[in-house]
């Protein structure tokens, strides 16, 4: 299975996770780790789709936006993990838990940044 699959599948159950998480918050639980963990899964959701079509298409960088997007894949997961644990059962995923995710997501970031700076060829249509 190549990297744009396995990208493009967790984006969608992301995406999938992310509304159950706000149906529970809404529904079940009520409070607003809940409601967080499943906003940072349905904000993440498009731009990991997004990001990588752009990678296939060459206006990022591959290598580099492929550790981008996983990066952020598995921090916005430890992040939503541990906010939804402690939504639904009252504690911690594992110390440290979003805080680590945290940064993942926000080194993802940046890298994707980088990884769009330094692109093999640019939107040639754009001048």
């Amino acid at each position: 299975m190549t990297a744009a699959r396995i990208h493009l599948t967790l984006a969608a159950l992301m995406g999938l996770a992310g509304v159950a998480l706000l149906a529970a918050a809404a529904h079940v639980t009520g409070t607003t780790n809940v409601q967080t963990a499943g906003q940072m899964l349905l904000f993440h959701a498009p731009v990991i789709l997004g990001a990588t079509v752009a990678r296939r298409t060459g206006l990022l960088q591959d290598v580099v936006a492929r550790v981008a997007l996983s990066a952020m894949i598995l921090g916005v997961a430890l992040f939503a993990a541990d906010l939804a644990r402690r939504g639904f059962g009252s504690e911690k995923l594992f110390e440290g838990a979003a805080p680590a995710g945290g940064f993942l997501m926000l080194g993802g970031w940046l890298v994707l940044a980088l990884s769009a700076l330094f692109a093999p060829r640019g939107d040639r249509r754009a001048a």
